[in-house]
C-alpha cells in the first residue's frame, strides 16, 4: 500500500459530495507529496447538448472537481478548496463515456493555491485545459450559512 491509497480510499468511500457523484467520479490515483490527482468521470448521454456532445458545463465541473482533488489530497483533507477564478479552454468536443482529467497543483500559497488540470478521452485525445485559483479554508473553519 502506498501513501496515496488512503487518501484515494478516503475519496471513494462515500465521502465524495452529490455533484461529484452525479459526474461519475473515479479517483485512479493521487500523489499527495507532489499534488497531482487523476480522476476519472463518466460522461452520460443526458450531459449533452443537441449537437450530440457533452455541454462544455459539465466538463468544467469535472476539472474543477480533479483540481479541489489534487489540492484536498496535497493537504491530507486539511484544508477545502472554494474556486476565486477558473478559465478553461475547450480543444475538442467530448462524447458520453469515460473522461481521464489529471490535476495538479502548480503553486500552494498562505491563503490561495493555483491548479491546473487536463481532460483527455479514453483514447488520449486532448479536450479541455483548465487553470484556477482557490481559497485555502481550514476545515475547521468553514462554517455554513444560516438557513
Amino acid at each position: 500500500m502506498t501513501d496515496q491509497q488512503p487518501i484515494a480510499q478516503r475519496l471513494g468511500e462515500g465521502a465524495m459530495p452529490p455533484a461529484s457523484r452525479l459526474l461519475g467520479v473515479d479517483v485512479q490515483s493521487i500523489d499527495a507529496e507532489a499534488g497531482i490527482a487523476v480522476v476519472a468521470f463518466t460522461a452520460r448521454p443526458d450531459f449533452c447538448n443537441p449537437m450530440g456532445v457533452v455541454q462544455g458545463g459539465f466538463l468544467v465541473a469535472m476539472l474543477d472537481d480533479a483540481m479541489a482533488i489534487a489540492a484536498v489530497g496535497k493537504s491530507g483533507f486539511s484544508v477545502f478548496v472554494p474556486t476565486l477564478e477558473l478559465k478553461t479552454s475547450f480543444l475538442k468536443p467530448a462524447f458520453p463515456g469515460r473522461l481521464i482529467a489529471t490535476a495538479r497543483v502548480l503553486q500552494w500559497g498562505k491563503s490561495t493555491v493555483f491548479l491546473e488540470a487536463r481532460m483527455q478521452d479514453e483514447a488520449g485525445n486532448l479536450l479541455a485545459v483548465a487553470s484556477a485559483t482557490a481559497k485555502l479554508v481550514p476545515r475547521e473553519k468553514l462554517r455554513k450559512p444560516a438557513p
